[in-house]
C-alpha cells in the first residue's frame, strides 16, 4: 500500500503561484511513473504533468494548456512530488491529484491522493 498527501493548495489570484505538494509512504520502492492530474468544476479529469519511468526516459511531460507555467519535480530523498504552479490562470481552478503507479510483482498498481482545491480567482 501507498498512501498520498497533498498540500499547498488554496486561493490564489490570476497571476499568481502556488505549489502543491504529494507526500508519500509506504510501499514505494519501485515507482514506476508519478503525475499530477486536475478535475476542473464540469469536466473530466486530465492529466497535467507526469515523469515516466526510467525505462521510458525519466522525463517529464505536460499538457500543453499548462506548459511553460508548470514544472513537476521529485524528491526522492522525501519521497515527496512536487508541482510549482505560476502565472495561474481562472482556468486552472480544479481539484488537483498526485498519482503514483508503483511496480507490484508483475503488476502496476496506481494510489491516488485525496485532492486538493486550488482556486484562482480575483
Amino acid at each position: 500500500q501507498v498512501q498520498l498527501v497533498e498540500s499547498g493548495g488554496g486561493l490564489v489570484q490570476p497571476g499568481g503561484s502556488l505549489r502543491l505538494s504529494c507526500a508519500a509512504s509506504g510501499n514505494i520502492f519501485k515507482i514506476h511513473a508519478v503525475g499530477w492530474y486536475r478535475l476542473p468544476p464540469g469536466k473530466p479529469r486530465e492529466l497535467v504533468a507526469e515523469i515516466t519511468s526510467v525505462a521510458s526516459g525519466g522525463m517529464a511531460h505536460y499538457v500543453d494548456s499548462i506548459k511553460d507555467r508548470f514544472t513537476i519535480s521529485r524528491d526522492n530523498a522525501n519521497n515527496t512530488l512536487y508541482l510549482q504552479m505560476n502565472s495561474l490562470e481562472p482556468a486552472d481552478t480544479a481539484v488537483y491529484q498526485c498519482l503514483y503507479t508503483v511496480v507490484g510483482g508483475l503488476a502496476l498498481h496506481d494510489y491516488w491522493g485525496q485532492g486538493i482545491q486550488v482556486t484562482v480567482s480575483s
